[in-house]
């Protein structure tokens, strides 16, 4: 297959919002376009530096005498994701990173975050992502655990945030995450490409106005 540049592409979030989380059991999507349950939490605002993906196969090898590797086999595979979270403010954010139970109010009526050494949960996980042109693309997680957390910084030129790293737990089919990728509709490339969308029956009014106009003004000179 030839080269195309057209298959090159960049990960943006989705507008609407790019990760979301729900409680294990939740019905997860099986495709890039439909709505997600509503048990599905957005989790808001993530750093500049986006999502990575680490993929990573622990390898093993025999070596025969003379120092020639003669096998390879696999002793296990790891899948996790990173990001940081910076709504610090919002309380699904706080409940994904230290326990749905143990943060508790609204910002209005106070917030409570327990910090303790409760066993973290597992989540279902999806990242809605727009690619180049309108493309689609959401990474679904069946069974995520936060694995590791940043240090938290409180400075005054900088958000304060959460990075952290959830690590992908296998579903009942073996895989650890899936993705899916489709070409978006053309209103949803109008929407990426442009901020406000022109009604195309509103275009066709405009020209014929102005068109009538110009023959109006044509018969006058006449």
């Amino acid at each position: 297959m030839a080269q195309t540049a057209a298959n090159v592409t960049y990960g943006k979030p989705k507008t609407a919002g790019a990760i979301w989380r729900a409680p294990a059991g939740t019905t997860l999507p099986t495709d890039a376009t439909s709505d997600l349950d509503s048990a599905f939490v957005c989790l808001g605002y993530c750093s500049e530096d986006g999502l990575t993906n680490e993929y990573t196969i622990d390898t093993d090898s025999i070596q025969a005498w003379g120092g020639d590797k003669v096998l390879y086999f696999e002793n296990g595979r790891e899948d996790t994701f990173g990001l940081k979270l910076i709504e610090s403010l919002n309380p699904e954010v706080l409940k994904a990173v230290y326990n749905d139970s143990n943060v508790s109010g609204t910002l209005d009526t106070g917030i409570t975050v327990k910090v303790n050494s409760t066993p973290q949960e597992e989540s279902e996980w999806v990242v809605d992502m727009v690619l180049k042109g309108g493309v689609l693309k959401r990474i679904v997680i069946p069974a995520g655990k936060i694995t590791e957390l940043g240090e938290i910084n409180y400075v005054d030129n900088d958000a304060v945030g959460y990075e952290i790293t959830v690590a992908c737990v296998t579903d009942t089919d073996g895989n650890y995450h899936y993705e899916y990728i489709q070409a978006g509709s053309s209103t949803m490339k109008m929407r990426v490409s442009k901020p406000e969308k022109v009604e195309e029956t509103e275009v066709v009014e405009t020209a014929k106005t102005t068109a009538g106009t110009k023959k109006a003004s044509n018969t006058k000179k006449k």
